[in-house]
């Protein structure tokens, strides 16, 4: 499995707030999208979130987002690991992803570019 890099994930109560300190503290603008009624917005390594906290709440329970090559790889990778695929591979906004838990509890969100055609 091929790791490309880390995306934290941040649930936040004001996300016109956290965009404008993001997106200054990173220089860059904020990429936006919405996703099972939550308000999204990825600026450089950061990953807001805002919305209902039903649905919140599941998603603090995801450490991070590990961007990948191919989600697929990462599956077989992580399966043979010992990992249990809680969720996915599925379609998203940007390619596909999936969720794992790890033996040892945590939960992580794998994503990668890949668009499904």
């Amino acid at each position: 499995m091929d790791i490309l890099g880390t995306t934290l994930r941040i649930c936040v109560d004001d996300l016109e707030a956290s965009v404008a300190f993001y997106e200054g503290i990173t220089g860059t603008r904020a990429l936006r999208f919405e996703r099972g009624g939550v308000s999204v917005a990825a600026i450089g390594c950061f990953l807001l979130m805002s919305g209902p906290e039903t649905e919140l709440e599941m998603l603090r329970k995801v450490a991070a987002t590990i961007a990948v090559k191919d989600v697929e790889a990462a599956r077989e990778a992580l399966t043979r690991a010992g990992a249990h695929i809680v969720a996915g591979p599925v379609p998203t906004p940007a390619g596909r992803n999936l969720i794992a838990l790890h033996p040892d509890g945590s939960v992580f969100e794998y994503a990668d570019r890949n668009t499904v055609v």
